[in-house]
């Protein structure tokens, strides 16, 4: 997406790590009519599935998928982060690990709010190492539902979350997917054409046993 690649090459700040900033218009400040142009090219992509639920996981991916839940006409569901183990049975539940923060925690969303008749698209904004949407993707095969797809507004394809969820069956599409990017220079290199993944709704059907 040819704005939200603009909008990282203008306000976007590479930082040591493999981080990229993106504060200034995705996740603390956030620019709404890019976020409405995301959410309706997701729902260019997406619009024709039976979506009953935008899943997202606090904190930073709740604006976005706010914006594309209203596109959708669908409520949005997010998970919520429990540092305590005491988490009652009523919830489904995953654990997360944070190679940024270095941190493990639990996420979870109630049995009530997502269930076996649900067709569920996944939000968020960033994707590495996969490991938060890994977490998502439990909560909705635990919970029975049928995973419609996977939006991420930016890909780090260098990293292997994303091929490791598409070797699996699983359909994302990621808005910018980034190559590489230097600390040096601060430049940021997009892949030239974009990676997709085909929906295999057969691989989904085994994975809900």
């Amino acid at each position: 997406m040819k704005a939200l690649e603009e909008k990282i090459l203008t306000e976007g700040r590479v930082l040591p790590g493999n981080i990229l900033l993106v504060d200034a218009f995705l996740n603390q400040q956030v620019d709404i009519d890019l976020m409405k142009q995301m959410a309706e090219e997701w729902h260019s992509y997406f619009g024709e599935r039976p979506i009953t639920k935008i899943l997202t996981l606090e904190a930073s991916g709740i604006a976005l998928a706010a914006l594309v839940a209203e596109r959708f006409g669908v409520p949005l569901l997010f998970a919520k982060k429990y540092e305590s183990h005491n988490i009652t049975g009523e919830r489904h539940q995953s654990i997360v690990h944070s190679y940024t923060k270095q941190k493990t925690y639990k996420i979870a969303v109630s049995k009530r709010l997502l269930t076996s008749e649900d067709h569920v698209l996944i939000i968020d904004d960033f994707l590495a190492n996969g490991c938060a949407l890994q977490a998502l993707v439990d909560l909705v095969t635990h919970a029975g539902a049928m995973l419609e797809g996977i939006g991420i507004a930016i890909e780090k394809t260098f990293q292997p979350g994303g091929q490791n969820l598409r070797e699996r069956g699983y359909e994302i599409y990621a808005l910018a997917q980034i190559k590489a990017f230097d600390e040096e220079t601060n430049d940021v290199v997009f892949e030239p054409e974009p990676i997709i993944s085909i929906f295999s709704p057969e691989r989904h059907k085994d994975q809900h046993g």
